[in-house]
C-alpha cells in the first residue's frame, strides 16, 4: 500500500449534527378572552370578517391563534385576537408560521382591557410593525381603558401613523369601522 493509499482509506468523513425538531406549542393555556363582552366581540368580528371574504380564497381570517415570527424561536409569538391576511390560502391552520406562508398579517384587531392595554399599545403593537402589519386596530369594547374606544393605526414609512380621518377606514380591507 503507498502512502496516497492509506490517506484515501482513513479520510475523515463530514461530521453529522443532529438538531431535534423545535416544538410550537397551539395554545398557552390562557383563556381566549377577558370578559364575555371580550368574547362576543371577538367572535362578532371574527364572524363578520369571514362573511365578508368567503369568497377570496386568498384571504385568511383568524383570531387568538399563535403566529410564530421567527422560524427556530418558539418564544418569538403572539396571538392576536383578531387578523385577517391577504395571499395565502384560506384552510385551517394550528398555528400560523411567517416564514412557511410567506408573510404576516395585513390587519390586526385587538380587543383591549385592563389587563392587556399596556400590552396591546406597547409591546404587541412594536411586533406587528416590525412584522410589517399595515392597519393596527384597538377596541375597547367596554369603554374603560381607552378614548375614544376604537382607534387605528396605519404603517407608514417610520412606523405606526395614528389613522385621524373620520370615519375610522381600513383601506387594506375595505371596510368602515365603527361603534353600534
Amino acid at each position: 500500500m503507498t502512502r496516497e493509499t492509506a490517506a484515501v482509506e482513513y479520510e475523515v468523513q463530514p461530521r453529522v449534527v443532529f438538531r431535534p425538531p423545535v416544538y410550537y406549542p397551539e395554545s398557552d393555556g390562557a383563556p381566549m378572552a377577558e370578559t364575555d363582552v371580550h368574547r362576543k366581540q371577538m367572535m362578532y368580528l371574527l364572524d363578520a370578517l369571514e362573511n365578508y371574504f368567503r369568497d377570496s380564497p386568498d384571504v385568511y381570517v383568524s383570531g387568538d391563534l399563535f403566529i410564530y415570527y421567527r422560524e427556530g424561536d418558539p418564544t418569538k409569538v403572539v396571538a392576536p385576537d383578531v387578523f385577517v391576511v391577504k395571499g395565502v390560502l384560506k384552510r385551517n391552520r394550528r398555528i400560523y408560521q411567517v416564514w412557511h406562508e410567506g408573510k404576516g398579517p395585513d390587519v390586526v384587531i385587538e380587543l383591549t382591557s385592563r389587563g392587556t392595554r399596556e400590552e396591546d399599545l406597547g409591546l404587541k403593537k412594536g411586533v406587528y410593525e416590525m412584522l410589517g402589519v399595515k392597519e393596527y386596530f384597538i377596541f375597547d369594547p367596554l369603554g374603560e381603558h381607552l378614548q375614544p374606544r376604537l382607534v387605528g393605526f396605519r404603517l407608514a414609512e417610520w412606523g405606526y401613523r395614528r389613522i385621524e380621518e373620520e370615519p375610522l377606514v381600513s383601506q387594506v380591507l375595505g371596510l368602515e369601522l365603527r361603534l353600534e
